[in-house]
């Protein structure tokens, strides 16, 4: 996060619990009181252009991305999200093992946030793979707004 009165976003993977640090993600995020609350509709593995590669690698890839630019859009960082859902169609251990790759890559060595993956038989899009959605948090800042564009 960047320098903060008081941090908006911190992890929790309890004792008793399973370290899911192996698999990228955390058990608990806990939100500050007064923050500001992000959602991230879901990003496919899809270019500027729309254009969708075949390989779930990639797709994964290319998603992260996409989750990066519209995070970054709203003021925050990867870091700051708290929550991540990602949907895959075709699921399996190996496809797994990508997606955590991913995840560790992307965030490095920043506490990773919670997440929920389901498996499901088909996303929006014809060739679709994969898509990750996202709950991010930020300090409120009274001065400042967002407004689309």
């Amino acid at each position: 996060m960047s320098q903060h009165d008081h941090q908006p976003l911190s992890f929790i993977n309890p004792e008793g619990l399973y370290d899911p640090t192996e698999n990228g993600y955390s058990h608990v995020a806990v939100i500050a009181p007064g923050s500001r609350l992000i959602h991230i509709a879901g990003q496919g593995g899809e270019n500027a252009k729309g254009e969708l590669p075949e390989d779930f690698h990639l797709q994964v890839r290319w998603a992260i991305g996409n989750l990066k630019t519209a995070v970054n859009s709203a003021g925050a960082e990867l870091r700051d999200i708290a929550k991540i859902t990602v949907l895959i169609v075709d699921h399996s251990e190996e496809r797994l093992g990508v997606l955590s790759a991913e995840l560790s890559e992307a965030w490095g060595e920043a506490p990773k946030p919670t997440c929920t993956l389901i498996p499901v038989p088909r996303l929006a899009l014809d060739g679709m793979l994969f898509e990750i959605e996202a709950v991010a948090v930020a300090p409120k800042h009274p001065e400042s707004s967002v407004t689309s564009g």
